[in-house]
């Protein structure tokens, strides 16, 4: 696995607050918005931000009120969510395809911190 970039996304109650934040202060742009989320990038070595509607019904036991996933870009992730299954890793959602061009899957370490492994594919259509 060859990771290509990272991303940090943030769970909170309103994203375009945040999104206003961030272009406001930090110098970030909006690069994809969807119903639920806003993908923020700058044109440096800044990490990408992806900022989560909060989903009270969605949350599971045991999370705490700063909820963190860590996002890897990587290449070949079919491949490596099937060896990642194969050595008993747990994996918490298993790979998915999404409309808008993303292949994902997620893990769980074992304090609790999700890890998604997120690779860009060309996106649903029709």
């Amino acid at each position: 696995m060859i990771i290509v970039s990272s991303t940090v996304s943030l769970i909170v109650a309103d994203p375009a607050a945040s999104s206003r934040f961030f272009t406001s202060h930090l110098g970030f742009r909006e690069t994809l918005a969807g119903e639920e989320f806003i993908a923020l990038g700058r044109d440096d070595a800044a990490v990408d931000l992806v900022l989560v509607e909060r989903d009270l019904e969605r949350r599971q036991p045991g999370q705490g009120l700063a909820e963190v996933i860590v996002v890897f870009t990587v290449t070949g992730l079919a491949a490596e969510y099937e060896r990642l299954r194969g050595e008993g890793a747990p994996i918490t959602i298993p790979l998915r395809r999404e409309p808008w061009g993303e292949l994902l899957m997620q893990l769980t370490d074992p304090n609790g911190v999700a890890i998604q492994l997120v690779e860009w594919i060309s996106p649903i259509t029709g």
